[in-house]
């Protein structure tokens, strides 16, 4: 079984990508304001995944896509975290590195500042692959982190410390592992604070999880995954609600509409569409409406060809799909 497992998580670094340009979306604020970095918009295995050897991403970059991930860039004190640890941490533990040392100093060119070895921190959301396999890199096998903090609920706290090969990152002290409760702030900052937000979706290992990110001017959702709207309405959450307290929602986006895939019955797949997302917020003012920026977009979804006409859709109707490198001010 081990020898299997070993395969599937070496299959799963196959799909790191890293010939996509970062395109830095306008972004307004004082450059000393922390901010959210997107890092990748795809759903778990990336665009293109394993086996879908007809997809035109294998041959053309720019089509490809990084799986979701979101960096948080604190210029005064010098400091980063990251929401997910995906198959694709090493490309973008990169990025934000690169990202975090261009914005460290206005008088200190980048190539003088030293390289991090690690985030100061990661955020994850649950135990499915495309949010937490990035976690292998931090073992003595590659980077050899030391006391890394990881952020998660207790059962994912709990995966994590008895199950290999991921107890070997605790045992080893390559990850300190700190629990998270529902509602309950984490305070990184003076005026940087995260706020964990369980979800409805799937729970084969662990709950689920979103979260609020509060700046000092701006909070930010990162709700990467969950089973649908109408789920989290039954636990008194509605999401119109909680648009109207944040500035931008990255949200669930990862398939389309019905008839994506073909000869499978979609009704039953645990993500809301984005057609059924943008009906249930039609009716909310364009400023509402514009502060959602679809995420976790699957391989076949065809907004993430910003070309497509299920794109120009999307925008028609007041919404946005996530890039990868765009700046959010908090």
């Amino acid at each position: 079984m081990m020898r299997l497992f070993s395969r599937f998580l070496f299959s799963c670094l196959a799909l790191s990508i890293s010939f996509i340009e970062i395109s830095v979306a306008q972004d307004t604020g004082s450059d000393e304001d922390p901010y959210i970095f997107v890092l990748g918009i795809s759903q778990d295995g990336g665009t293109p995944q394993a086996g879908s050897n007809d997809h035109p991403a294998w041959t053309d970059p720019s089509k490809r896509r990084l799986a979701t991930s979101l960096g948080l860039i604190d210029p005064r004190s010098g400091k980063t975290w990251m929401f997910e640890a995906s198959p694709d941490f090493r490309q973008q533990w990169y990025d934000l590195d690169m990202q975090s040392r261009s914005h460290s100093s206005q008088e200190t060119s980048r190539d003088t500042i030293p390289r991090r070895a690690a985030p100061d921190g990661i955020f994850l959301t649950h135990a499915h692959m495309g949010h937490y396999v990035g976690l292998m890199f931090l073992g003595h096998e590659s980077m050899g982190a030391s006391h890394l903090t990881v952020y998660a609920m207790e059962e994912m706290a709990d995966y994590l410390s008895y199950n290999g090969p991921w107890e070997q990152l605790v045992r080893y002290d390559n990850i300190a592992i700190r629990e998270l409760r529902h509602s309950v702030p984490v305070q990184l900052t003076d005026d940087i604070r995260v706020i964990p937000l369980l979800v409805p979706h799937r729970q084969e290992y662990s709950e689920v999880v979103g979260y609020r990110i509060e700046g000092p001017n701006r909070t930010v959702l990162f709700i990467p995954d969950i089973d649908s709207w109408s789920d989290w309405d039954l636990e008194g959450t509605r999401i119109e609600r909680i648009i109207e307290t944040v500035d931008v929602a990255y949200v669930d986006g990862t398939f389309f509409g019905d008839g994506e895939i073909p000869g499978r019955d979609m009704s039953t797949f645990p993500h809301p569409f984005i057609t059924t997302t943008m009906d249930r917020l039609a009716d909310l003012p364009e400023n509402q409406r514009s502060k959602i920026r679809f995420i976790h977009l699957n391989h076949t979804n065809p907004a993430s060809d910003p070309s497509s006409s299920e794109a120009q859709q999307i925008s028609e109707r007041g919404f946005n799909v996530a890039v990868r490198g765009e700046i959010t001010r908090l």
